[in-house]
């Protein structure tokens, strides 16, 4: 994992220490033993519901060989991201609640979230989590939804013929 952390950025540092986890064949319960962790706190940092703290994160950073603060430092950078995304409330959606994989054809930072709301709107609806469909209808309110779907039903098919 020696990386640049800059590709990790925003994201929860649990999900990125799940991942090195599973990468090294190591399961989490006998880790956070190991570094005389309780397993349900240390089963809610991997899953992304609780933050890392800075102790906590230097013995994960000793144990797996890391360089030192390094989890320490993805806890500050999912921070800062989530208190841009408070600070910047209306501007758009909770990024850190919607996978870019649903974008995965355009930068989610480029996204105009209001010009474009009826495409986001049909693209979670079609192909997103239940968490993602409630952001984006926290985000945009039921009227904006509904009027979103009601409009693709609504838009003729294009026939094809066998």
């Amino acid at each position: 994992m020696e990386r640049s952390l800059e590709r990790f950025k925003g994201i929860h540092p649990g999900i990125i220490l799940e991942r090195e986890l599973k990468k090294r064949a190591i399961k989490p319960s006998p880790f956070a033993l190991s570094i005389d962790t309780h397993r349900q706190i240390f089963n809610a940092i991997i899953k992304g519901k609780r933050g890392i703290p800075v102790p906590l994160s230097l013995k994960v950073d000793k144990a797996l060989g890391i360089e030192e603060g390094t989890f320490a430092l993805l806890q500050t950078y999912y921070d800062i991201e989530r208190a841009k995304d408070t600070f910047l409330h209306g501007e758009k959606p909770n990024l850190n609640i919607l996978r870019k994989i649903l974008f995965w054809d355009t930068d989610m930072n480029k996204i105009d979230w209001q010009k474009q709301s009826k495409a986001v709107i049909q693209r979670v609806f079609e192909r997103g989590s239940q968490e993602e469909q409630n952001e984006i209808t926290r985000f945009y309110g039921d009227n904006k939804i509904q009027n979103a779907l009601v409009e693709r039903i609504t838009e003729p098919m294009s026939l094809h013929k066998h």
